[in-house]
């Protein structure tokens, strides 16, 4: 299986995260420069086009990349505090069409100060797409980082639904 993982904002793979991931598979985790590659989304789809992935997991605004590049490969992502309301670096979104029934875990941190639980909640009423289930996970100790422990917990149970 391979995976690709898409860091947040200035972010990278912690080793420690590398680890759990690579219980599931092989992962691909490109370094991003969100700030200067304002069609990130479109790169991606188009850099990885070869490789065969199996699953998308990506945090913050890689949480936002990996919902569109999860609709463009029809696969299943893991997303945690996905930057899907707003986003303090400007980035295209392309329209994927995603006719297949695909599965999108959302995993959000009550406490988070940088993104708005309740504004992503605004964002996917709006955008509920009719060949997407949607698994939502409210993290009440959680705030914007993602903790090795919550992190593993949330990864074991996307991949036992995917």
């Amino acid at each position: 299986m391979n995976i690709l993982y898409l860091h947040g904002l200035d972010g990278d793979l912690a080793p420690e995260k590398r680890t759990i991931l690579q219980k599931y598979g092989k992962v691909l985790s490109p370094a991003i420069d969100y700030r200067t590659e304002y069609n990130s989304i479109e790169l991606l789809v188009e850099q990885f086009k070869n490789e065969k992935i199996n699953a998308v997991i990506g945090s913050s605004l890689g949480g936002f990349v990996g919902y569109y590049v999860a609709d463009a490969y029809k696969i299943s992502s893991l997303l945690f505090n996905p930057a899907l309301a707003s986003r303090s670096v400007s980035q295209k979104i392309p329209n994927f069409k995603n006719p297949y029934l695909s599965f999108k875990q959302i995993v959000l941190g009550a406490q988070d100060t940088v993104i708005n639980p309740r504004d992503t909640f605004t964002f996917l009423s709006k955008n509920l797409q009719e060949h997407t289930n949607y698994d939502i996970h409210v993290r009440q100790d959680l705030g914007h980082q993602i903790t090795i422990q919550v992190f593993k917990e949330e990864v074991e149970a996307f991949f036992k639904k995917i």
